[in-house]
């Protein structure tokens, strides 16, 4: 099955999500863009939402699956059942996608995050979420 497509990572970067968030006026802002984000993740087709597919460690349901390219790069699909984690997948996906495993172990997702400004503001329950995420995507490029 083809994974959907998605603007993160490509036409929307990581950069660009940096500098919209940096435009924010205080975290309410920064919180509807990124559900704004989240309304631009295409949903994942049903047939994906498989319990081994799931992400242990979110307090919501959160589906992650990847597809490797023949050049070694990785395309993520990932989806939620909450808004606010749907906006904060596309934060992860902008990081990721399109890059190899070498270049996704390398890349300083604490730091961005940091630039962000945002984890600060998340519970300590969707902190975790997020970091859960992440580190699933690091051990599918290790894989």
């Amino acid at each position: 099955m083809t994974l959907p497509s998605h603007p993160f990572g490509t036409e929307i970067t990581c950069e660009a999500i940096i500098a919209q968030m940096a435009t924010a006026n205080g975290w309410e802002d920064r919180y509807r863009n990124v559900i704004q984000l989240g309304k631009k993740l295409p949903a994942m087709p049903d047939a994906l939402k498989q319990d081994q597919l799931k992400v242990s460690g979110c307090e919501s349901q959160v589906w992650l699956t990847h597809q490797q390219q023949e050049d070694g790069t990785f395309h993520f699909a990932a989806d939620s059942d909450a808004r606010i984690v749907r906006g904060l997948i596309t934060l992860v996906l902008a990081a990721f996608e399109g890059k190899n495993a070498e270049q996704i172990q390398a890349f300083d997702i604490d730091g961005y995050f940091e630039q962000l400004n945002l984890i600060a503001h998340l519970s300590p329950s969707r902190g975790n979420g997020l970091k859960a995420i992440v580190e699933q995507i690091k051990a599918l490029a290790e894989a």
